[in-house]
């Protein structure tokens, strides 16, 4: 059983004799004539994809880049100690990335439309997710290199390491003056080089290619350790910019259920708002009646129960109602303004007695909780009253009680375990428990 799986999983007996998959690289490699005018002409296509901010432009010129042969090559040649033809490969290489930035770069300068879409903004923050769609992607092109199995593997493998529009981006950002823009494009650009090219090392490996020169143990050693500090040096940054998308992610979705529950607020409602991930802020503009700094600190609180206490909450005034009055409306005008005003206090209104409906049947439900584990509990009541201190007299602290009543009277442990199960039911430190 054990043998017939691994056997399923053998890829020598799909492999190309070594002679085939050597020639295959080595005419991969070569940029000139035919070649070379698909590869301008595939650059130009995706730069007018991106220019436009259109995927499937993007996506054909992905299909139709030879970018991939190169990469393959300059991975081969190091796994088989090929120097000569390691040589060759990055020649060629370097000649079809100056050739692919000259042509995005001309484009973009004379293009009438010179706007950072969203296809563009997406070449210029690489993390550690492209590295690993650049590993596996090599993987499953070299596989599709050195086997019988060609189908749509290359073209697949083309689309996802997008090789094409980093390049692209890199001449937008030439061609603007954005270094940021050129820098991003060529950063991921770098990553999806490298780690392609250390796929084919791998799998080469793997596969046992014949060594093409003798070399000693100390050249050997320090070929592994320039590949090792190159990963490393591409990687690092890749790791940094993966955390901070997972935070900018958490921000925004905290931030988007943040909005949705404060989309009615003491009677006003939210007319528009911004959310900033970069610098943590989140812009609010309500119309109805003016904030008040009570207002304010209640919103600010409650972006707290969302993770965002470190968010900085910014206040717009939209239509304040109570402008209106200064204002030489029709009286259709004043009438409509009235009755928006009356709308949003029934809703106010119809929220609060909701709101105390649910808290007045809160106590049934604590007593059904409750007598699962303490039978001798036969009634229960949830109240929430104003508590009043003689320091600050005019200032009601809400105070939560529950008071229990037991059919005997129970010792000093069991009170507690009531108490400490009612403060984490309720989610409430300082709820008082009174036994009856």
């Amino acid at each position: 059983m054990i043998k017939t799986i691994l056997h399923s999983f053998n890829i020598q007996q799909d492999a190309e004799t070594f002679d085939v998959i050597h020639s295959a690289v080595e005419r991969e490699i070569v940029f000139k004539g035919s070649r070379l005018w698909v590869l301008i002409f595939a650059i130009i296509l995706a730069s007018v994809g991106l220019n436009i901010n259109s995927t499937s432009v993007i996506i054909g010129a992905m299909l139709i880049s030879p970018l991939m042969g190169p990469i393959n090559g300059i991975g081969y040649s190091i796994a088989t100690y090929d120097f000569p033809l390691l040589r060759q490969a990055f020649k060629n290489f370097s000649f079809a990335v100056l050739a692919s930035l000259v042509a995005s770069t001309l484009y973009f300068a004379i293009s009438p439309v010179s706007s950072a879409h969203s296809e563009l903004l997406a070449r210029t923050s690489p993390t550690i997710y492209d590295v690993l769609i650049a590993l596996f992607g090599g993987l499953a092109g070299t596989i599709s290199l050195t086997t019988r199995l060609k189908g749509n593997v290359v073209p697949g493998v083309a689309i996802a390491t997008a090789l094409m529009p980093p390049l692209c981006t890199a001449g937008y950002g030439l061609a603007t003056g954005q270094f940021q823009f050129f820098f991003g494009a060529i950063y991921l650009f770098t990553i999806n080089t490298v780690f392609i090219g250390i796929s084919t090392i791998v799998f080469s490996q793997v596969m046992a290619f014949p060594i093409k020169a003798i070399i000693d143990e100390a050249k050997k050693a320090r070929i592994n350790h320039l590949i090792t500090v190159v990963i490393l040096i591409t990687l690092i940054p890749s790791v940094y910019f993966g955390y901070v998308l997972v935070q900018n992610e958490g921000f925004s979705e905290n931030s988007a259920k943040f909005v949705r529950s404060i989309s009615l607020f003491r009677g006003n409602y939210l007319l528009r708002h911004e959310i900033n991930v970069d610098h943590r802020t989140i812009t609010l503009m309500y119309g109805g009646r003016k904030l008040t700094a009570d207002d304010k600190m209640q919103l600010k609180k409650r972006s707290g129960d969302f993770g965002l206490s470190e968010a900085t909450l910014n206040f717009q005034q939209g239509i304040n109602f109570a402008d209106f009055s200064n204002i030489q409306l029709s009286e259709t005008e004043r009438l409509k303004s009235e009755i928006n005003r009356l709308s949003l206090e029934l809703q106010q209104y119809s929220r609060q007695q909701d709101s105390l409906y649910q808290r007045r049947l809160k106590g049934g439900a604590l007593l059904s909780e409750l007598r699962v584990l303490f039978p001798v509990i036969n009634a229960c009541l949830f109240t929430e009253p104003y508590r009043f201190i003689a320091a600050k007299p005019t200032v009601p602290i809400r105070q939560a009680y529950v008071i229990v009543t037991t059919s005997k009277s129970l010792r000093k442990n069991e009170k507690e375990k009531i108490t400490l199960w009612l403060r984490a039911r309720l989610q409430n430190d300082s709820l008082r428990t009174v036994f009856d």
